[in-house]
């Protein structure tokens, strides 16, 4: 065999040798980045589950409800438990310790019991605001058309007490309107105020829009200027102790997305 044979068949040899290697070393990295890509979007788009339990003041138990399904609907094995009641109690609950994920209150000063006490993880958020109501009889009766009205001699009224923040918007605007109204009973939230109405246990209750129009033909809501001085902002927040953070923050955000503003809109509740 001559030299340039040899030579010719090291060659051959080389070439097959080196195209191995290379065959090999793509092989690897199709796999690494084929890997590093499945951990990419598995990290992207976790599956959610469990159980996110929401402590929201009673003004919104009827659109968060509504939310709440729709939540589960589109993530199977979630569940979303809520505690409705006045927004007072709820933070002291939160501040308590009581185990919960996220808190919607019905003012900025209630919600400030729960970020002063360093329970909120990050900064609320102003998701809707809600304005009042006079909330009357079927058929409005006894022709209440303002506040002033509510002053009449024998006309039984209730309020929400004023450590709640339907009470609180209800004092400011009475105050607003240099006006007093003694009322036979104060409620922990809205929502026991206007039960009073629908039992026909009281004429009239200062309420949010929301929960009168919430009523149907069991109340009749009547509008007052004053409402406009007592707007309340509602906050939402994310637990700093949630015990299923990933599964709260998505509730949140369906909150504050177009679809969850349409069901709030839809309640009776302004835009932010």
């Amino acid at each position: 065999m001559t030299r340039y044979a040899h030579r010719a068949r090291r060659t051959v040899r080389a070439t097959g040798a080196g195209a191995a290697v290379l065959l090999l070393l793509s092989a690897c990295s199709s796999s690494s980045d084929s890997d590093t890509s499945a951990a990419s979007g598995s990290s992207a788009s976790p599956k959610l589950s469990g159980t996110v339990t929401v402590f929201a003041a009673a003004s919104l138990q009827e659109s968060f409800t509504t939310l709440g399904k729709q939540f589960e609907k589109e993530h199977p094995g979630t569940k979303v438990t809520f505690s409705f009641g006045g927004s007072d109690t709820l933070a002291a609950n939160i501040t308590g310790g009581a185990p919960a994920d996220v808190f919607a209150a019905a003012s900025p000063k209630t919600m400030a019991i729960v970020t002063d006490a360093k329970d909120v993880a990050g900064t609320p958020s102003t998701f809707v605001r809600n304005q009042l109501q006079i909330a009357t009889l079927p058929g409005n009766p006894d022709k209440i058309s303002s506040l002033k009205d509510l002053t009449k001699s024998g006309l039984k009224v209730v309020l929400c007490d004023k450590t709640v923040p339907c009470g609180a918007a209800a004092d400011k605007a009475l105050t607003a309107a240099g006006l007093k109204v003694t009322p036979v009973s104060y409620e922990q939230d809205v929502k026991g105020a206007l039960t009073k109405v629908e039992l026909k246990e009281a004429d009239a209750a200062v309420v949010y829009r929301t929960d009168v129009k919430a009523a149907g033909d069991k109340a009749e809501g009547v509008g007052f200027p004053e409402a406009a001085d007592a707007i309340n902002d509602y906050p939402i927040a994310l637990l700093k102790d949630a015990p299923n953070p990933d599964t709260a923050k998505a509730f949140i955000e369906l909150v504050r997305s177009a679809e969850g503003r349409r069901v709030l809109t839809e309640a009776g509740f302004l835009k932010p």
